[in-house]
């Protein structure tokens, strides 16, 4: 039976590494939309989420009125739909087919790279390689004007960033070491932005005891 009733606040199913879950805690941070925070983890995740969303993934947002968002586009879209004071939804048609290939290829090539061993005959050098020439095109936009789609960053920049953040992170090494300058500049902007570290704060596993935590 659903939770949500109208005079409760959205409530977000949310886990703090996951990239996925960075984009929607970001776009709601964003927008200003208080939500319920319910930290998971993703070894032990709470029946109370699974009941609504049975693929057991994150982020999930349920709204006041029982509808259920299960990826983190569509709840950015929420968010930034009903107020998006800093104009992330413009250039809508060419933010999302950035996204498209961030979540397509690039994601592919990454799970592959990253978790290769999970993967039967997956070469973790070859589908790095394939993702740098995905990281070089973002590098070309980058160097024009700083971010995906101008001067100031889109829905395109937040969506993307995450995961450039967890290929980055898998061998620092390496990425630092790849002629990426812009795109590197454009990844540290983000990380030491106030968005990014008021977005990452810490939170205990949720249990249904708890009382309510207020996000943001």
């Amino acid at each position: 039976m659903s939770e949500a009733t109208p005079d409760r606040l959205p409530i977000l199913y949310s886990f703090r590494r996951c990239p996925y879950a960075m984009r929607a805690r970001m776009g709601l941070l964003a927008s200003g939309i208080k939500v319920e925070l319910r930290e998971v983890v993703l070894r032990d995740k709470p029946q109370a989420m699974l009941d609504i969303s049975p693929k057991g993934t994150v982020p999930v947002l349920q709204l006041q009125d029982g509808t259920v968002l299960e990826e983190s586009i569509d709840i950015m879209r929420w968010a930034l739909g009903r107020h998006d004071p800093q104009g992330w939804l413009r250039h809508g048609r060419a933010a999302y087919a950035i996204i498209e290939e961030i979540d397509g290829p690039f994601k592919h090539h990454l799970d592959r790279y990253k978790y290769h061993t999970r993967y039967e005959n997956a070469d973790p050098e070859f589908h790095r390689a394939a993702a740098l020439k995905i990281l070089q095109r973002l590098n070309t936009r980058l160097s024009e004007h700083g971010q995906l789609l101008g001067a100031q960053p889109t829905i395109a920049d937040y969506a993307t960033f995450p995961f450039i953040r967890q290929l980055a992170n898998h061998d620092r090494g390496w990425f630092d070491a790849q002629l990426l300058s812009s795109l590197h500049k454009w990844l540290a902007q983000h990380l030491k932005s106030d968005l990014f570290n008021i977005m990452m704060r810490k939170y205990k596993q949720w249990q249904p005891a708890d009382n309510q935590t207020c996000f943001p």
